[in-house]
């Protein structure tokens, strides 16, 4: 099985495990670099824990989906309800050895089909590292815009990271 056929569904509890090495391997350390989407120049340490993502699995106010290719989980991607109408999409991970095979793409449109289908979304927003101007615009590709908001997110030793809103209509 391809990465393009991999079964995107629900992630349940028992894939934690799983889903935390895929997240770690996607976003952090050498392993990251394989693939174009990672943080690891920016940022090291943990991107998330195992116990952060079951509490997030738990939280009814998100979706989290992954791609299983049967003997592996390849992509992960975690839709939040953040009010009435707008979704955020985050921690959208793909083995850094698929990048680049459409699966993004794929993770994206499910989690957008996730939160009009689970939350009656009609935006969808989310946070770009600035420094990554590669990933920024791959999802102007995909019809999210800028926003003009910029958010921070604390980086190694307290260095804040800007970070650009975008946002789409569902």
């Amino acid at each position: 099985m391809t990465a393009s056929e991999a079964a995107i569904r629900p992630a349940v509890a028992d894939d934690i495990p799983r889903l935390h090495d895929l997240v770690e391997r996607a976003y952090r350390g050498d392993s990251a670099r394989q693939g174009w989407t990672h943080e690891a120049d920016l940022i090291t340490g943990d991107r998330t824990s195992a116990s952060e993502l079951l509490a997030t699995l738990n939280d009814p106010d998100n979706a989290v989906l992954v791609a299983d290719r049967g003997d592996a989980l390849i992509g992960t991607v975690t839709v939040t309800r953040v009010s009435g109408d707008r979704c955020y999409l985050g921690m959208l991970a793909v083995d850094p050895r698929l990048q680049a095979s459409g699966l993004g793409r794929r993770l994206v449109a499910a989690a957008e089909d996730a939160a009009r289908r689970t939350f009656a979304a009609r935006i969808m927003e989310m946070t770009v590292i600035d420094a990554r101007a590669e990933l920024v615009d791959w999802y102007l590709r995909l019809g999210y815009a800028r926003t003009g908001e910029t958010r921070m997110l604390e980086g190694d030793a307290g260095r804040l990271l800007p970070m650009q809103v975008l946002a789409r209509s569902l």
